[in-house]
């Protein structure tokens, strides 16, 4: 039970919450070069200092064909940036010499598939840029089902090459292929010229959840717990196919028109089978499990440690650990314990004391059972998952959204800007990109 003065209390850690808060928007650069996207990027902080939760933006040392570690909290490729600028770009996997060369024309298995390119899209407005890319509302071309309103994420393959990405790039793509999901941006083509690299997205435009838990200062428990669910939801089906997500947190969770989550931003997924561990330092210090800043080796469990850091940020207004210096931040991760504040009810409380076990194999959710055994946890008990799943049960909130073209929910950082795709110069070393091109199958991921 909750206590009597908990709405008191928590509405005082709200503005508690939201005092210590700095939300620092990113500046415009009056002229836009892909090398901006590509390179190295300082955040931009309009006169303010970054947010004490994370420190300045650093590539991972070694260049051992690590993934990074995100210092600088950024914002997923499709919705806006309420809290920080762009990341830095980060060292990548070595390029294998021995990799075919894909030509533009290439050859399509199934001859039923149309051929589809950038020129088959118009271009709206540029709704975001990151460390690996730039992001286009597009208008699909021609007799499409629905309104053919999509996201089109740019890639230049000469400075992918150069920055060693090819892996990583290829990686998110596969993965993307891989997953049909009510609760997971969904991709429906990817595609290639001799110069660029194209990912045409779902383009979900009710803003981040953070955005969202930003404006409110807390979520109640129940509208939490339907997040959560779908999050859940989400990532179960991730681990029964093989992938782990490894960058859960509210930049890279995307609400609908409807209000349902969208779980996006596949950079730093990795497929890892039943009995394997990663050894690789990756993802966004606040949310990373103690077992990767340790370098213990990680699988899917580290998933679930991420979602309890969410649900607490979610029930709180913050991140149970924080701290401005990142070893010191790791520190608390590794050593100390959770402290769980008492407005919140005894099943909320249980639920993340298992989420947030330290030992990853006495962590909710760890072992065969996957996230069955979150699912049945008494804080879900009034969650009838098999309606969750199909989409049958209605959010309470629904974003300020005024049809599939409106853009409110997007930084004008970005909407302002020219909505060019920029020309690119052709790779001279080869291509390393065979087999990217990609047309969605599935009668279901057509557009509604």
């Amino acid at each position: 039970m909750v206590a009597s003065d908990s709405h008191g209390e928590r509405s005082a850690l709200a503005t508690n919450n939201l005092k210590k808060l700095t939300i620092s928007l990113p500046t415009c650069p009056s002229e836009f070069d892909f090398s901006d996207v590509f390179g190295p990027l300082t955040p931009h902080f309009s006169g303010q200092s970054p947010p004490s939760s994370s420190s300045s933006s650093a590539a991972f040392p070694g260049g051992d064909g690590n993934p990074p570690v995100i210092h600088t909290r950024s914002h997923s490729y499709v919705g806006p940036s309420p809290r920080y600028g762009p990341s830095s770009a980060l060292p990548f996997p070595d390029i294998h010499e021995d990799e075919i060369q894909e030509t533009e024309g290439e050859e399509e298995d199934d001859e039923t598939r149309k051929k589809i390119g950038p020129e088959d899209f118009e271009i709206m407005r540029v709704v975001g840029k990151g460390a690996f890319g730039k992001v286009f509302q597009v208008r699909q071309k021609g007799d499409v089902e629905g309104d053919g309103i999509f996201a089109m994420k740019v890639m230049r393959k000469d400075t992918i090459i150069k920055n060693k990405h090819v892996d990583y790039m290829k990686a998110e793509r596969d993965i993307l292929t891989k997953v049909v999901n009510p609760f997971v941006v969904q991709l429906r083509y990817s595609f290639q010229t001799k110069s660029k690299l194209y990912l045409i997205l779902d383009f979900v435009n009710g803003g981040h959840l953070f955005f969202h838990l930003y404006r409110q200062g807390i979520f109640s428990e129940d509208q939490a717990r339907f997040y959560t669910a779908e999050i859940v939801s989400a990532v179960s089906h991730l681990h029964n196919c093989g992938i782990v997500h490894r960058d859960l947190k509210p930049e890279n969770i995307l609400v609908d028109v409807d209000g349902h989550v969208m779980l996006t931003d596949f950079g730093l997924a990795k497929e890892i089978d039943e009995s394997s561990r990663s050894n690789s330092m990756c993802g966004t210090t606040e949310y990373m499990a103690p077992e990767i800043l340790q370098s213990k080796g990680h699988n899917k469990d580290a998933d679930w440690w991420s979602i309890g850091i969410l649900l607490y940020e979610m029930l709180t207004g913050q991140p149970p650990f924080t701290h401005p210096n990142r070893q010191k931040l790791q520190q608390r991760i590794i050593q100390e314990k959770v402290k769980l504040p008492p407005f919140l009810s005894t099943e909320a409380h249980s639920l993340l004391k298992g989420l947030l076990q330290k030992e990853p194999s006495r962590r909710l959710g760890s072992g065969p059972s996957d996230g069955d055994a979150i699912k049945k946890h008494k804080w879900f008990q009034s969650i009838n998952w098999k309606k969750l799943e199909a989409r049958e049960i209605q959010p309470k909130f629904r974003p300020d959204v005024n049809g599939k073209e409106c853009i409110a929910n997007f930084d004008k950082c970005w909407t302002t800007m020219p909505a060019d795709d920029s020309p690119a110069s052709t790779p001279t070393a080869g291509e390393h990109f065979q087999g990217y091109t990609y047309v969605a199958p599935n009668p279901w991921l057509s557009s509604k």
